[in-house]
């Protein structure tokens, strides 16, 4: 009867015919055996023609096998057997590679079907043979063959990579499947790829560059791992590129993998600010603090205390090289420091502490209720108490009207200072008839007065009394007398005069209208008056005498006796 061969989706099997019965025959056990490259799936054969159905199939690692006399497996026969390994793996970029195969009886190595060794005979001991052979890159199919014709039956083989650098000359493939993942909380940059297929591969190189650079030629690290965890990147907020680059045993290297890009956390603070100065800007109305530019920085941040050493709180910040302080108060001393921020927000230590005064530039409100009395002796002045909480000192100025025409000039000098609690002032002269003219300025404690900013100021003009006596003294008088108030006394003197026996005092007399003795004639050249009134002006003649009973004309002077 005829054989009948059927297909079906299921596992294979094949239907025969016996008597007229089909009968199901169960697919061998080696159609289900798979084993994971490079691990080779293994034969056994009841035949040295690898014909029919292996008798057994499973998995070796190794191809390294010692039977002796004996069989290889149950159902084998010790002779006429056959023995067949088969693998297909990725050999990468391959390159040269050593067969090395050993049998006793006959062994065959073909790769991707192109027989590579060839040892096939019956031999009654062990045969060896070691091939070069050079792999192509890629995925290729090794296949083993081995038979036992008679007697003892042992068979090894290996294919290992040639890695003599004078030899191997093929650069690994590069690195597939590279990724970076960045933790911003530690600042590590996390590197992985996939596994490189070559036999020969010793590790892989990872290189690093920071953005606008090119990659160095030493690497930043070196590993057999297929990750890398970079903890050693700046966390400055720059951008770094990363590849991996495989590398063999005889030293070639591959290229490198696309760029893994890396933008860092920025956590480091720009410098310290330097060079402050503070100003006192009276225009601008506070204190003006100014700094040197420091690299990366966006902004500053600007601190006041009220001592070097004390707490420094925040009162600005500026993406300037200065800052106005206009809540500094007036005459107030500041201590100021200033910090530099980054973009990221990272923020300097504080520079050195810098001092500064905002100095009082207003000036207390002009002086008013200005009088001004001619006395006997004088003026008395007298003004209205000064408001100005920071008042110092009154500047009295005195000085004579000068007219031209119908303009007139006050022509004063600085007369006196005078505390600030004080608000009259005796101003002594000689009462001869003169337009007088008077201002008083007030000055605060930083030396501010409302004359010196804007020569505004109550200018008084008054007329003195005329105390002149109606007798002219003479002007060739060889008498230089000299008349000096002194704790309520005047003091007179005058130099002597050549050929005179004596000298007489005269002192004048508004009632009478006359100048009278006061007293004997004296030999001496100075006399004090004891009995000179106070509050009033007094006029002395000295005349010198001499023997023959003359006087000389009269050498005069006056003092003034304030009250």
């Amino acid at each position: 009867m005829r054989n009948l061969a059927l297909r079906a989706t299921a596992p294979a099997v094949v239907l025969a015919s016996a008597g007229g019965l089909l009968t199901t025959l169960a697919a061998p056990a080696s159609a289900a055996t798979t084993c994971t490259s490079p691990v080779f799936k293994r034969q056994f054969f009841a035949n040295t023609t690898f014909s029919g159905t292996p008798k057994k199939t499973d998995c070796d690692s190794v191809i390294d096998q010692n039977w002796g006399t004996g069989t290889p497996a149950s159902g084998l026969p010790s002779n006429n057997f056959g023995v067949r390994w088969s693998v297909t793996r990725d050999f990468g970029s391959g390159g040269p590679f050593s067969f090395a195969a050993s049998a006793q009886d006959g062994i065959r190595v073909y790769l991707d079907g192109v027989r590579k060794v060839d040892l096939w005979k019956n031999v009654s001991t062990t045969v060896k043979k070691t091939v070069n052979v050079t792999i192509p890159s890629g995925k290729h199919t090794l296949r083993v063959d081995f038979v036992n014709w008679t007697g003892t039956a042992n068979v090894k083989f290996a294919y290992t990579p040639r890695t003599s650098a004078t030899v191997d000359t093929v650069k690994p493939l590069t690195p597939t499947g590279t990724s970076v993942s960045y933790d911003t909380t530690t600042g590590k940059a996390k590197l992985t790829w996939a596994k490189n297929k070559e036999m020969d591969l010793a590790g892989y190189r990872v290189y690093r560059r920071l953005k606008g650079t090119s990659y160095g030629s030493t690497p930043l690290a070196t590993t057999t791992s297929t990750s890398y965890t970079d903890s050693t990147l700046p966390v400055t907020g720059a951008s770094y590129y990363y590849e991996v680059r495989a590398h063999d045993k005889a030293g070639n290297e591959s290229a490198g993998t696309a760029d893994q890009l890396v933008t860092t956390v920025d956590r480091v603070a720009p410098g310290v600010p330097a060079g402050l100065k503070v100003t006192d800007d009276s225009e601008a109305g506070g204190l003006t603090i100014g700094w040197s530019g420091v690299e990366g920085a966006t902004s500053y941040r600007v601190y006041r205390a009220a001592s070097a050493d004390g707490t420094y709180t925040g009162i600005g910040s500026t993406d300037q090289l200065s800052y106005k302080d206009a809540s500094a108060a007036v005459r107030t001393t500041y201590y100021y420091r200033v910090s530099a921020l980054d973009a990221a927000g990272n923020e300097s230590a504080r520079s050195a502490a810098v001092s500064g005064l905002r100095a009082d530039d207003t000036p207390p409100p002009a002086v008013t209720g200005v009088t001004v009395t001619p006395t006997e002796y004088g003026f008395e002045l007298d003004w209205d108490a000064n408001p100005a909480p920071d008042l110092f000192r009154y500047l009295v100025y005195a000085g004579e009207v000068l007219r031209d025409g119908e303009d007139s000039v006050c022509s004063a000098h600085q007369e006196v200072w005078l505390a600030p609690d004080v608000t009259s002032y005796t101003y002594t002269t000689l009462p001869d008839g003169v337009e007088r003219c008077f201002l008083v300025d007030p000055y605060d404690t930083s030396w501010n007065s409302p004359y010196e900013w804007s020569k505004s100021g109550e200018i008084v003009s008054v007329t003195e009394l005329d105390m002149t006596p109606s007798v002219p003294t003479p002007e060739d008088s060889p008498v230089r007398l000299t008349a000096i108030p002194n704790q309520g006394n005047v003091d007179l003197s005058w130099y002597d005069v050549a050929d005179a026996t004596g000298y007489q005092v005269y002192r004048w007399n508004p009632d009478t209208k006359a100048y009278e003795k006061l007293a004997a004639t004296t030999t001496a050249t100075s006399y004090v008056d004891t009995a000179a009134a106070k509050g009033t002006t007094h006029f002395y003649w000295v005349t010198a005498l001499y023997a023959d009973g003359t006087e000389s004309a009269a050498g005069g002077d006056w003092a003034v006796m304030a009250p």
